[in-house]
């Protein structure tokens, strides 16, 4: 294949600090590129140093808000910052609705600061399919850390903590999340969980509930942990220190614990996985209608054949050493 990109020129710059290679290398990544295998193992050496912090929570309780306040308080403490906003993508061109990007524009002069919105494309579990190859590009750019802000849409989100190192969840009172907490998948995704809008009436009680699940499934808690519930209002700047705080020390307890290696291998582990079955479903593609995938379908409902048999004659013809 002729190249179309110079993808070495492209990840030398991108590692120099230049923004428009970053977001060229992002481009490629959203992409799915033909050259993106190239781009993956020339940053490869360059990866492992960012913090990823996943922010998620029901539309509503102020992820955007509460990012872009965050942005400002790492910023303050000397840290170059990338946001990965993961926004619904549009029903007409597939691409992002970029509404908190829109939101985060008191950010994007700052030259340390690095914004992009990622369209889920239909992609269930609030993040993009090609979330955990745009994060290594940041990562490799030398950001300190990167914050991954899912779509928003409640429970299916829990895919967000096994793509970052520390998941932020957001809940708000008068609005049932303590209940929505206490469900299977919600309050364990959780290392840091944020009371936004702490000004309104109900936030006491929120924190009352929240710590008194938190306590009751403690036992459930990896690496040693103790979950921390953070009382803010991003929208005045108040308490956005504490959970700046918060994320810090989770990130110092899983280097100590041995516990961010842990993540990190099972992250890589979950990504290789999700790579090899989309590999593997393009060529069973090349099997179908009127090929060998019909055939044994065939087989199978007129009683010929098993789904079982089906696969493992599937599999010895599928060639997966390339």
């Amino acid at each position: 294949m002729s190249r179309t990109v110079d993808v070495p020129v492209l990840v030398e710059e991108a590692r120099a600090g230049t923004s428009r290679a970053v977001g060229r290398l992002i481009s490629l990544v959203d992409d799915q590129h033909p050259a993106l295998p190239e781009v993956m193992r020339l940053l490869a050496p360059h990866t492992g140093r960012a913090h990823v912090v996943g922010i998620t929570g029901a539309p509503g309780v102020g992820k955007s808000t509460t990012t872009n306040a965050l942005v400002r308080e790492l910023r303050a403490r000397g840290q170059r910052v990338a946001v990965l906003a993961v926004d619904p993508s549009s029903p007409f061109s597939g691409g992002a609705l970029l509404g908190d990007r829109i939101r985060m524009t008191d950010s994007a002069g700052d030259p340390d600061v690095w914004i992009r919105s990622l369209a889920s494309r239909g992609h269930l579990g609030g993040l993009s399919v090609s979330t955990p190859q745009a994060v290594r590009v940041l990562d490799a750019a030398g950001f300190d850390t990167v914050l991954v802000e899912t779509v928003g849409v409640g429970q299916s989100e829990v895919e967000i903590a096994g793509a970052a190192d520390t998941t932020l969840v957001l809940l708000a009172p008068g609005m049932g999340d303590g209940i929505q907490a206490a469900k299977a998948g919600i309050l364990e995704i959780g290392d840091v969980f944020v009371v936004n809008k702490a000004d309104r009436e109900g936030a006491d009680a929120t924190v009352r509930d929240l710590r008194h699940m938190i306590q009751l499934g403690e036992g459930t808690a990896l690496g040693g942990w103790r979950r921390r519930v953070v009382r803010a209002s991003a929208m005045n700047g108040e308490g956005v220190d504490d959970i700046a705080a918060a994320v810090t020390d989770h990130l110092q307890h899983l280097a100590a614990s041995g516990a961010l290696r842990r993540r990190r291998t099972a992250r890589a582990r979950d990504e290789i996985t999700a790579l090899a079955i989309a590999r593997l479903r393009a060529r069973m593609g090349d099997l179908g209608s009127g090929g060998l995938l019909e055939r044994l379908a065939e087989q199978v409902v007129d009683g010929g054949s098993d789904p079982f048999a089906a696969v493992d004659e599937l599999l010895e013809t599928l060639d997966l050493s390339s």
